[in-house]
């Protein structure tokens, strides 16, 4: 069934992003989908979309406003509105922050931070104009501390603050704000997580067999929209951390300090 609304997705070559821009298209949406990397988008583009009648692809850099600028007025050239937002885009690490050189910090935020804001602020006045639906993937990481990913964390916890304060202050714009919190996905997030000292570490540290799967997460999101929940919680660790954290927070640390070290090549000892 088609629909008439217009989905911005960033970071939808890969993992949720991916599976959420593939989720819209079979639901007949039309979908603009941006990314850092050109040919990975045309390749979803062919697969989802092979008349692209419905698609639009976008080289974006969100970490530069000029690019996340250029994405929402490409995708009113094309479309004529935006109904929804959805900041797919992020990158993490993995080392002790004493052990971190500053510039991997400020790229984490760059990303998934200031992309977020970048996208937000020029697409905000059209949002209003539709009534439309802002949503921030966050994580388990976006309300708990995670040991090793002091970056990735500190971004998370900023995304959420910003989006809850976006929602207040349009409680009388009829404007949706959703944060989605999913527990450990198997994206390819981990294999391209960086270092120290910036490097791509090339593997996930994690057993991948218990982790959500990306169209799942996706399922979830496009439900909760729908429904204009302001909250997602996916997985049963994400839903445990977050509640059990509310009133034991010291021996959820503990616990999240021995998950942390327990993986392979853990900075943390055991």
């Amino acid at each position: 069934m088609k629909s008439n609304k217009v989905v911005l997705i960033t970071g939808a070559s890969s993992g949720i992003g991916r599976a959420l821009a593939k989720l819209f298209v079979s639901e007949g949406y039309c979908v603009c989908l941006a990314a850092r990397s050109f040919e990975k988008l045309v390749e979803i583009q062919t697969e989802i979309n092979p008349n692209k009648d419905t698609t639009l692809i976008v080289k974006t850099d969100v970490s530069l406003h000029d690019d996340c600028e250029n994405l929402v007025k490409q995708t009113l050239a094309r479309f004529g509105k935006i109904d929804i937002l959805i900041h797919s885009a992020g990158i993490t690490m993995r080392a002790l922050f004493g052990h971190v050189d500053l510039s991997v910090l400020h790229k984490i935020m760059d990303v998934n931070f200031w992309g977020t804001v970048y996208c937000t602020h020029y697409a905000l006045p059209e949002l209003i104009k539709t009534k439309g639906s802002i949503v921030g993937i966050s994580s388990v990481a976006g309300y708990k501390g995670l040991p090793t990913r002091s970056g990735y964390s500190a971004s998370k916890f900023a995304l959420e603050g910003f989006l809850e304060t976006l929602r207040i202050e349009n409680l009388k714009t009829g404007i949706h704000v959703l944060i989605a919190r999913p527990g450990f996905t198997a994206t390819n997030i981990r294999n391209t997580m960086m270092d120290g000292n910036g490097q791509e570490q090339g593997v996930s540290h994690k057993d991948e067999a218990h982790s959500l799967s990306p169209e799942a997460v996706a399922e979830g999101i496009f439900n909760a929209i729908k429904k204009r929940k302001a909250y997602l919680l996916m997985g049963s660790t994400a839903k445990l951390t977050f509640w059990l954290n509310k009133w034991f927070w010291s021996w959820v640390d503990k616990q999240v300090y021995r998950h942390v070290a327990s993986e392979k090549d853990s900075p943390l000892k055991p």
